[in-house]
């Protein structure tokens, strides 16, 4: 059984995967003469990152999201406040600090202080999972939140320094990361299905669109508290690569460092998860034993992922930057850049995760392969604006207001499972992959053309997980015309229709 579930899973890996090594290797020998040994290093890293999303996938499916099911419906069954909101705001914090994607992006901040970051984020996402926890328990509507919310962004990001501006909306985007979003998702899951009401399981979306939000107004908030140093940011390089000895040296010195960043994720998350089954939740042995291994496959699945990332991806990405922004006909980085853009999210490891509840909660209503699509789509034209940005030094505010108030208009047209559906996709977009690969592909092109890395190279995060909010809210307009063109209001209704009523949690 578990053989069989490992070949499905490569083949979705291979076919994720194959599409940007040969980008990267059609444009290594064409127009963009890429050193041998980063080449080589990238296609090593390729091999680790496919390895490490089997692995992934199937850890995900066999504990992450057991766990986050078993605890929300938990919590929930004793209907008392005092009781959920606490662990919510506890398990925000704790799965959050300690978020690989997280991880990465305060590495290469080098303006602010990695503990000062990772702790104002944790706090904007557990203080925002008590919010998405308190609109479910009180039946808020999620479009009144999402614009109340944005609105008190953008105010306090007309008053925050510019220098903050790109790395706040970049954190709201890697915290909803490979941790993250399979718990997360599947504790709105278990808290929203012992509700009982018509649309209690379309509920269980917006938890992410909610908990992205939060990183955002706190890094604002800190923008306005916190002076930031001035850093100096340097070339991304690889050490030349002699002989095959060497190459496997680079990733076995990486290893320790991803397992230890890795234990701190996956650890305090099986100690709460081990202290809530001995306390409360008492499963039998063989639920308890298929939660461990899939613990154990999270773990390695993640190490070799990041492992294959941070040495093969980010030295590539920042090379093949720089060297087409040198060119005399710098402008190729765009249409580069979308075509990236649109295979990428293919390899996101939590995109696997949001198109199987998608298809699982609407019951195939909403096609998993449409959505991606549309997320190809979206992350496509995010990755081409982002580097008109890097050339043109263009604020990053007038991509980012036109298009949310695009998004937050879509919210009263389109019907509410898709607004969901759309403002959880674009935290999901904005994984491992575009913090790894796309941001020191931008980094190395802004510096190439004497860009302002922190204001022009940081935003290609937000930009990512802009975009799907419009796309996927157009899937959903899509699908609201032909329903009625068709005339199946059956399934329509069920599927599709308002959140409807809901009834009040003791206090």
């Amino acid at each position: 059984m578990l053989k069989e579930i490992a070949k499905e899973k490569l083949s979705e890996v291979i076919k994720a995967i194959v599409p940007i090594v040969a980008i990267v290797l059609i444009l290594s020998v064409t127009i963009v003469p890429m050193p041998t040994h980063v080449v080589m290093v990238f296609f090593y890293g390729c091999i680790l990152l496919m390895i490490g999303m089997v692995f992934f996938t199937i850890g995900s499916e066999q504990a992450m999201e057991p766990m986050g099911k078993q605890v929300g419906a938990r919590i929930t069954k004793t209907r008392k406040l005092y009781l959920i909101l606490p662990l919510g705001l506890l398990l925000g914090f704790m799965i959050t600090i300690s978020e690989p994607d997280l991880q990465v992006l305060a590495n290469q901040v080098q303006s602010i202080p990695n503990s000062v970051l990772i702790l104002s984020v944790s706090g904007g996402v557990a203080f925002f999972l008590v919010m998405a926890l308190v609109r479910m328990v009180l039946g808020i509507p999620l479009q009144r939140m999402l614009l109340v919310f944005y609105v008190i962004a953008f105010v306090l990001a007309y008053y925050t320094p510019r220098d903050f501006l790109a790395v706040a909306f970049d954190s709201g985007g890697v915290t909803t990361g490979p941790m993250t979003v399979p718990f997360i998702m599947a504790f709105g899951v278990g808290v929203s299905a012992l509700r009982g009401t018509k649309h209690s399981a379309q509920d269980s979306f917006g938890l992410i669109a909610l908990c992205s939000i939060g990183p955002i107004i706190a890094v604002l908030l800190l923008g306005l508290i916190f002076h930031p140093e001035n850093a100096t940011y340097e070339a991304i390089t690889v050490p030349k690569v002699l002989h095959s000895l060497q190459l496997g040296g680079m990733f076995m010195d990486e290893i320790p460092d991803q397992m230890r960043e890795i234990a701190q994720a996956v650890v305090p998350i099986a100690i709460f998860f081990g202290i809530f089954q001995f306390i409360l939740l008492h499963l039998e042995k063989k639920a308890l034993l298929r939660i461990t291994n899939g613990i154990f496959f999270t773990f390695i699945g993640l190490v070799l992922f990041l492992t294959g990332a941070n040495v093969g991806f980010i030295p590539a990405g920042f090379d093949l930057g720089s060297i087409l922004a040198a060119m005399s006909y710098n402008w190729i980085i765009v249409p580069i850049g979308m075509l990236i853009g649109y295979f990428i999210i293919k390899a996101e490891p939590a995109v696997y995760v949001l198109m199987k509840q998608v298809e699982d909660i609407t019951d195939g209503a909403i096609s998993g392969k449409a959505l991606q699509r549309s997320l190809s789509i979206g992350v496509a034209i995010s990755v081409g604006l982002a580097m008109v940005r890097v050339l043109t030094g263009i604020h990053l505010f007038y991509m980012l207001i036109p298009g949310y108030a695009i998004a937050l208009l879509l919210t009263f047209i389109v019907p509410p499972v898709f607004t969901a559906i759309a403002f959880d996709s674009g935290g999901v977009a904005s994984g491992p992959m575009t913090a790894t690969f796309l941001l020191p592909f931008a980094m190395g092109a802004c510096m190439t053309v004497g860009g302002n890395v922190v204001t022009d190279a940081f935003g290609v995060v937000t930009m990512v997980a802009m975009t799907p909010l419009v796309a996927i809210q157009c899937l959903g307009l899509a699908y609201k015309l032909k329903s009625r063109k068709v005339q199946k209001p059956q399934i329509q209704e069920d599927t599709l229709a308002d959140f409807g009523d809901y009834d009040i949690i003791d206090l």
